[in-house]
């Protein structure tokens, strides 16, 4: 693959994250390790992103346990990755509320498969984090 291509420079860093050191209780969520959920990444991102052009960033905290902390997509729960996306998944369909609202926010500008390939969706954080079996925002828990 060209390296040069958005498609592989972002699939390089996300293969390239690690997890850091937690505060107790936390958990982190990183479907990225999971080898499944890896190729769904690379089929969106190659599909997607397979070019080299400019893009508008969109960040968003850090990944929620429903949408990219299962998929590994930001802002794309297994609903939006099947019905939207058209990428085929065994990911229980889950909608999350981020999800929901990216793709209400993207449909109207242009198609929305188009939208997804002008913007690049990510967040501050690549990982997400639970406590407790919910959410956690890495800024919530100052340690």
């Amino acid at each position: 693959m060209d390296s040069n291509l958005f498609s592989q420079k972002v699939i390089s860093f996300l293969n390239s994250l690690r997890i850091p050191s937690l505060a107790k209780g936390v958990e982190v969520l990183n479907p990225y390790n999971n080898p499944e959920i890896f190729e769904l990444c690379k089929q969106f991102y190659n599909q997607y992103y397979g070019d080299s052009n400019s893009r508008t960033i969109i960040l968003g905290i850090n990944p929620g346990r429903l949408g990219a902390g299962l998929t590994g997509i930001p802002f794309t729960d297994p609903i939006k990755l099947k019905d939207v996306c058209g990428i085929d998944t065994m990911l229980p369909r889950k909608a999350e509320l981020s999800a929901d609202f990216i793709y209400l926010m993207i449909k109207p500008t242009v198609a929305q498969q188009a939208s997804i390939r002008i913007f690049y969706f990510s967040s501050v954080s690549p990982l997400g984090f639970t406590k407790e079996g919910k959410n956690l925002n890495y800024y919530d828990d100052k340690s």
